[in-house]
C-alpha cells in the first residue's frame, strides 16, 4: 500500500485528514485523524512515595478519566522538553528522573497520534499544577500508593501501559 494524496478536511482543535492509498489496482479512500505528537508520564514523588495521576473531563469517552500527566508537543519541541514542561504545568512539579518507556501509537488504524510515555521520579513542588487557564484546564491532582493505583479500574492506554512497565520492574 501506498498513500498517493493527501488533503487535510477538517483543520479545528484537531485534524482531520482524507488519504488516498494505492492497494495494487484499487484506490482506497481514508480517513486519519492528525491530533499531532504527545508526551506522558507516570510520575512517582519520591519523597512522599506516592504516583501523582491527573483527573479530568475527556471529549472521547465523556466523562473524567484518570491517567498519566501528559500534553501536546509544541512544534519542533523535543518530547523530553514537552513532558517536562506539561508535569510542571498539570502537577507543578521539576522532574530528578526521566526515563522513556516507549513511542506507542495508540490507535494506528485511525490515527496518526504517537505518543512517548515516560516514568518520571519527582521530589519537590515549585508550582500549583492543575493545568493552565489560558487553555481550559481544570485538572485535579491525584495521589495514589502503588497499592492503591493497583487497585484502581483504570481505562487509559498510556497509563495502563506505564503501570505495568513499572509491575514488570518490581
Amino acid at each position: 500500500m501506498q498513500i498517493i494524496e493527501r488533503t487535510r478536511v477538517f483543520n479545528g482543535h484537531y485534524k482531520v485528514n482524507q488519504l488516498i492509498v494505492q492497494d495494487g489496482d484499487t484506490q482506497l479512500k481514508r480517513e486519519q485523524f492528525a491530533p499531532g505528537k504527545a508526551v506522558a508520564a507516570l510520575v512517582y514523588d519520591t519523597a512522599r512515595q506516592v504516583y501523582v495521576l491527573t483527573r479530568q473531563f475527556r471529549i472521547g469517552p465523556e466523562t473524567e478519566i484518570l491517567e498519566i500527566a501528559a500534553g501536546m508537543i509544541d512544534g519542533d519541541e523535543a518530547p523530553d522538553t514537552a513532558v517536562r514542561r506539561e508535569i510542571h504545568e498539570e502537577l507543578g512539579y521539576e522532574i530528578d528522573k526521566l526515563e522513556k518507556i516507549v513511542d506507542m501509537w495508540p490507535s494506528p488504524g485511525t490515527s496518526s497520534e504517537l505518543i512517548t510515555v515516560y516514568y518520571a521520579e519527582v521530589s519537590h513542588k515549585t508550582g500549583n499544577g492543575g493545568g493552565l487557564a489560558e487553555e481550559n484546564e481544570k485538572i485535579e491532582m491525584v495521589e495514589l500508593t502503588w497499592e492503591a493505583l493497583l487497585a484502581e479500574p483504570l481505562q487509559d492506554a498510556k497509563t495502563v501501559l506505564a503501570v505495568q512497565w513499572v509491575r514488570l520492574r518490581e
